[in-house]
């Protein structure tokens, strides 16, 4: 059901439908794993009945990632204890009010990997998240439990946030369209924090239309722009699959990067790992020191190793991602001033097993993500269908969330 669909309901009928495909669409393990909390069909049916039917987005339902705040409802952001230490908000946070006022009913939260501090969609207090139809395979994470929601169509709009790739790793592993905006704004700013030099709202939708629709009524569509200039980056490592299929829906929009771009790009994204990891343990950290020790066993293993690993970062690599840091957003300044996007893939795999969620992995994903984390950038992620019926992405990388590219590729 797209949008329209659903805007075509009773407010009745909408509630009703939207918990029937709860029931239908998710085994109870995977209820657990990917639903945080779910109104009754009685008080989703008064939240459609009070949405404003004219509004952009009016009517429609959407799940929101645990790490955005509704007013009276406890935020978990994947743990078992963060209202223990921070009190459940008052009010909505400032993403699901821009939600509110453009129409959109919220029918619950949905789970992610613990604190947003991990990709692959793994969470050992609720379940992992599989990409529906491939049972064994994530969704990827952090924002995994809004990716299985939208890809097993209970809802048709999702919100995730991204600080390494929590948008694009799942919109690629589950077959969605993701829309990533960028840093320091106002909708992210009062959610729960991974890294805020890097965290950012998004969302999920399932098909180009509605993300269209989405990004229209929340963002603005640039336009007037009726052949952008664009290239696309081949990158290393990617499984064959992958990188075929990828580079055949990549030349589609874009020719390959001239030599010399080519160049100057591969190697201003060389340190680019290893500064997002440096930056993201020392921001994490920042954020959970007061009460980290407190609460060590009530941390996964996981997600606590990633957390104290600040102590061993020297003031030497602290300096170098500082200095990679300029200098990379130096470089994207450069691109820009020449072409009006990028292309990089979303994801060297398709959705992996629980076998493969390994470092190594961890790694291969944030060599495509990193660079466009740390030029704090917007992007699109467009899926790509591999001949084995799992999926992989484009990440479209632009300048500013309102550029005429998005516009021009949800067309194409």
């Amino acid at each position: 059901m797209i949008f329209r669909d659903w805007q075509q309901l009773s407010p009745a009928a909408a509630a009703r439908e939207l918990h029937a495909r709860v029931q239908a669409r998710l085994t109870p393990e995977q209820r657990h794993a990917v639903i945080a909390q779910l109104p009754d069909e009685a008080t989703l049916a008064a939240r459609f009945d009070l949405a404003s039917g004219g509004a952009p987005l009016g009517r429609v339902p959407y799940l929101a990632k645990d790490l955005f705040d509704v007013g009276g409802v406890p935020t978990f952001a994947g743990s078992t204890f963060l209202p223990e230490v921070r009190p459940t908000r008052t009010k909505d946070g400032a993403m699901v009010q821009a939600m509110h006022a453009a129409g959109a009913v919220l029918a619950g939260k949905t789970h992610m990997h613990e604190f947003a501090y991990g990709i692959t969609g793994e969470n050992p207090h609720y379940g992992d998240c599989e990409v529906p139809r491939f049972p064994g395979r994530t969704t990827g994470g952090s924002s995994s439990g809004s990716a299985a929601a939208v890809a097993a169509g209970i809802v048709p709009l999702a919100l995730a946030s991204d600080t390494g790739g929590s948008v694009r790793v799942p919109a690629a592993f589950c077959g969605l369209y993701g829309f990533r905006t960028t840093p320091h704004d106002a909708w992210i700013g009062d959610a729960v924090p991974l890294a805020p030099s890097y965290d950012t709202a998004g969302w999920f939708t399932a098909n180009a239309a509605d993300m269209r629709t989405a990004i229209e009524a929340l963002v603005g569509l640039g336009k007037g722009l009726s052949e952008p200039r664009g290239c696309f980056l081949a990158m290393p490592g990617l499984d064959a699959d992958v990188e075929s299929a990828w580079l055949a829906a990549a030349r589609k929009l874009a020719p390959a990067a001239e030599p010399a771009v080519e160049a100057v790009l591969r190697a201003g994204f060389a340190a680019s790992v290893e500064t997002y990891n440096t930056v993201v343990a020392v921001e994490a950290w920042e954020y959970h020191r007061g009460w980290a020790e407190r609460y060590r066993e009530r941390y996964s293993a996981p997600v606590w190793q990633r957390l104290t690993r600040v102590h061993t970062i020297t003031s030497a690599q602290r300096d170098a991602a500082a200095a990679h840091t300029v200098a990379l957003h130096r470089l994207w300044v450069e691109f820009f001033r020449t072409h009006d996007f990028l292309i990089l893939p979303a994801s060297p795999a398709a959705a992996l097993t629980k076998a493969e969620c390994t470092l190594e992995n961890r790694m291969r994903i944030l060599t495509l993500t990193a660079p466009a984390s740390i030029g704090g950038l917007p992007i699109l992620t467009i899926p790509v269908l591999l001949p084995s019926g799992l999926t992989t992405g484009l990440q479209i990388i632009v300048a500013d969330r309102k550029s005429p590219v998005i516009a021009w590729a949800l067309r194409t």
